[in-house]
C-alpha cells in the first residue's frame, strides 16, 4: 500500500469537493443577499429571484459529481501517477469552480438587482449566467478524461 499516494489523493478530494462547496456555499449567498434587497422593491419577482440564487449552486454539485469520477482509483493500489492526477484533477474542479461560482453570482446578483429596479433582464441574465457556467462544466469534462486515461 502507497499510503503517500492515497494521502495526496485524498487532498485532491478535498480540494475538488470542498472548494466547489464553497463555492457555491458563497455565490448562493450573494445572489441571496440582493434579491431580499430587491424583494423590498419588487417582490412579485420572488421567482426570477430564486432561479438566479440558485445558479451559483450548481458548482457544488459538480466538485461532487467528479469526486464520482475519480473514486475508483482511491484504493491501497494507487499509484503517485494516478494520485497526481487525482490531485491536479482537484486543484483544476476546486478553484475553477470557485472562480466561476463567485463571478456567476456577481452576474446573477446584478440581473437581481436590476429585476428589482424593474428592467426586464431575466433571459439575458441566465444568458450571461451561463459563460461562467461553461468553464465549470469543462472541468467536470477534463476530470472525465484525466480519469481514463490513468485508470
Amino acid at each position: 500500500m502507497n499510503s503517500t499516494a492515497l494521502i495526496l489523493a485524498y487532498i485532491g478530494v478535498v480540494f475538488m469537493v470542498g472548494l466547489a462547496g464553497i463555492a457555491s456555499a458563497i455565490g448562493t449567498s450573494i445572489c441571496g443577499q440582493t434579491a431580499v434587497g430587491a424583494m423590498k422593491k419588487n417582490s412579485g419577482a420572488f421567482g426570477s429571484y430564486m432561479i438566479l440564487s440558485a445558479l451559483p449552486g450548481s458548482q457544488g454539485l459538480y466538485g461532487f459529481v467528479c469526486f464520482f469520477m475519480v473514486q475508483g482509483l482511491l484504493t491501497a493500489d494507487i499509484t503517485m501517477f494516478q494520485a497526481a492526477a487525482v490531485f491536479g484533477a482537484g486543484l483544476l474542479v476546486g478553484f475553477v469552480n470557485l472562480m466561476a461560482a463567485y463571478y456567476q453570482a456577481k452576474v446573477c446578483a446584478n440581473g437581481i438587482a436590476a429585476i428589482g429596479n424593474g428592467n426586464d433582464v431575466m433571459g439575458k441574465t441566465l444568458i450571461l449566467a451561463a459563460f461562467p457556467e461553461l468553464y465549470a462544466i469543462l472541468t467536470v469534462a477534463a476530470t472525465f478524461l484525466i480519469s481514463n486515461a490513468v485508470a
